[in-house]
């Protein structure tokens, strides 16, 4: 005598048609981000994870679990080398990348943050020409090479020479937003072009977020680097965007950065993402961690490189 079909439950039914669909689009969305928004979050999407794996369970569904196995497997995959330790990365030269932000009350105090490791370089942005004197007085003699164009500037242990604005200015803004410089540091292991940029900001608009200047800036800051004579570059800036945005591409077409580290800088508070970078050409950024927070409202990291 044949059996009656069985029908689906509610809780089946809920496990095929909305946690199976919706495992499907964070597997999806984790592989194939686009925009500028979700590959500043995608790290986040693994927080779902868990919940549609739970609901799955409670609700004994099948497809439901089996859809969920996709972003499961994705997420380790994509970032499971960012929770690997650094253990002993080799070490040629370490710098430091911080927006000071230009309401920093404490000059002084974020400068003794940010050298407390000894760094070899150091490069700030929104630096205002009025704070330029408290920072530069708050640096120790060891950082007796820098200089400033803008709001950026660069504090350094080893000489530099041929220090020089950097026009990414985007289109229709005037001669006095200055948010670049390039210099080349003469270290013990040879010379390097050191690159400092403050991208332009993201803007909210009517259909999302406005990136049309930022990505101007990095356009033009890739055209720099593709220019850039020497080998050795190393790239140290507020780039408002994560590497994984498409935004950056001309710029992470010449650099790279670590893989070890997620180091979420902005905001300080609550770090979400790690919009301030170290990238570098013919080096290896062996490690980036966070620095402890300042009067900023991004936290500093230090990274390490080896030539």
């Amino acid at each position: 005598m044949p059996q009656p079909v069985r029908r689906p439950g509610a809780s089946d039914r809920f496990g095929r048609f909305v946690l199976a669909p919706v495992a499907v689009v964070v597997a999806l969305l984790l592989v194939f981000p686009g925009g500028s928004l979700l590959p500043t979050l995608r790290p986040w999407l693994g927080l779902i994870v868990p919940v549609l794996l739970l609901l799955g369970l409670l609700r004994r569904s099948r497809p439901a679990l089996i859809a969920t196995a996709l972003p499961l497997v994705a997420w380790p995959a994509i970032f499971g080398g960012h929770l690997l330790p650094d253990g002993d990365a080799p070490s040629d030269l370490v710098v430091v990348q911080h927006n000071v932000s230009d309401e920093n009350p404490d000059p002084a105090g974020t400068v003794s943050t940010l050298v407390a490791a000894a760094p070899d370089l150091v490069a700030l942005e929104e630096i205002t020409p009025e704070a330029v004197p408290l920072y530069a007085a708050a640096f120790p003699t060891a950082y007796a090479h820098h200089t400033v164009h803008g709001t950026v500037a660069l504090w350094s242990r080893h000489p530099l020479t041929e220090a020089a604005p950097l026009d990414i200015r985007p289109a229709g803004l005037g001669a006095d937003w200055n948010r670049g410089l390039r210099a080349v540091t003469h270290t013990p292991h040879g010379d390097v072009a050191v690159y400092v940029a403050h991208l332009s900001s993201v803007r909210p608009g009517l259909t999302g977020l406005d990136t049309a200047r930022r990505d101007d800036s990095a356009a033009k800051l890739g055209v720099a680097l593709t220019r850039e004579p020497l080998e050795r570059v190393i790239l140290l800036g507020d780039l408002n965007a994560t590497v994984a945005d498409r935004g950056l591409a001309p710029v992470t077409a010449h650099l790279s950065t670590d893989g070890s580290d997620f180091a979420f800088t902005f905001p300080a508070a609550l770090p979400i993402a790690r919009i301030d970078h170290v990238l570098a050409r013919s080096l290896s950024v062996t490690s980036v961690r966070t620095l402890p927070r300042t009067g900023s409202d991004h936290l500093p990291i230090i990274a390490t490189l080896h030539l």
